[in-house]
């Protein structure tokens, strides 16, 4: 079958077999598509290898048919279309994954729109909703609000009736923002834009920055407040304002989802869909694709989610 490899900062395409044998819980899926995440870029570039025991192929979600399913899986057949939430190996022709990090394509999607799906709405799900325990009172931060994660958090919160505020770079982002339900949105560049935030402030701030974001993010952040670090686009290390942490009791978690077990993973599949899978069926809350590109074209594809052009996710169709 014909898989990625990463050589020299690029994607490259081989031939491989995928030797790997079904256990008792796991499926086997033919790929049709492919979501790109941040989480690609950072392994391309070396800087975030895959979790032990995983493949080095990278692709974190996937959308395709499944072909195979082990002697104990009971939740889906062979035939099925659905979508997985991957630690690795979706920029491949097939994947093995444990049902538990399946889901089923919701109603009327396309198989473009299931591979956008999982890896970002599971990340804004766990981080907002299970570890900081967002409240319906609560006013939400959310950096680059425009790409993947943020246009999946955005909608999740106007599901369920939670203000926003929208971070992004360019006006036009703002604007798009604001069309997903977004309460506010603002420009990064603009520092009026951030004196907006402080009248209000806010409760539940997601950052994928880390650098000197946090401190900064330390002033809108009210009392009993939570920032949920899930990236390090703005580097490794920052200031902290720990008086300000101590008189206003705020929190600074920090998580990742990749590494997280089958079981874990399942749970919070699971969960998202328990809580939001009528607004998905009904296409209420649904990824928002900028576009999809031929596998051939990945490189390229990254490139442009490096630039920060992106408006929701790039999606890599795997028969093209």
């Amino acid at each position: 079958m014909r898989v990625a490899s990463i050589k020299e900062g690029q994607i490259e395409w081989n031939e491989a077999e995928l030797s790997k044998e079904l256990s008792a819980h796991q499926v086997k899926i033919k790929i049709s598509h492919a979501g790109i995440n941040r989480a690609d870029l950072m392994q391309v570039a070396g800087a975030y290898p895959p979790p032990p025991g995983a493949s080095d192929i990278p692709g974190l979600e996937c959308c395709g048919q499944i072909v195979a399913v082990g002697d104990q899986v009971d939740t889906f057949a062979v035939g099925d279309d659905v979508c997985a939430l991957l630690a690795a190996g979706g920029y491949a022709q097939h994947v093995i994954v444990d049902q538990q990090q399946v889901l089923p394509l919701p109603q009327g999607w396309s198989k473009a729109q299931g591979a956008g799906w999982l890896e970002t709405f599971a990340t804004a799900y766990l981080n907002v909703f299970q570890l900081a325990r967002v409240k319906p009172s609560d006013r939400v931060l959310v950096h680059a609000a425009a790409g993947g994660v943020g246009t999946s958090l955005l909608q999740l919160c106007k599901e369920k009736g939670i203000s926003t505020v929208a971070v992004v770079g360019t006006d036009e982002k703002q604007t798009f923002c604001q069309k997903l339900g977004a309460s506010l949105s603002i420009n990064r560049h603009h520092e009026r834009d951030w004196n907006a935030i402080e009248k209000e402030g806010v409760d539940v701030i997601l950052n994928p920055i880390g650098g000197d974001s946090i401190a900064r993010d330390q002033r809108f952040l009210n009392t009993e407040g939570r920032i949920v670090l899930i990236g390090l686009m703005g580097g490794r290390e920052g200031q902290v304002d720990f008086g300000r942490m101590l008189i206003k009791r705020q929190r600074i978690i920090g998580s990742t989802l990749r590494a997280l077990s089958a079981e874990r993973k399942g749970a919070i599949l699971s969960e998202l869909w328990a809580e939001f899978g009528d607004a998905f069926n009904a296409r209420r809350v649904m990824p928002m694709i900028d576009q999809v590109v031929p596998a051939t074209d990945v490189n390229e594809a990254m490139d442009y989610m490096r630039e920060n052009r992106t408006f929701g996710k790039i999606v890599l169709d795997m028969n093209a």
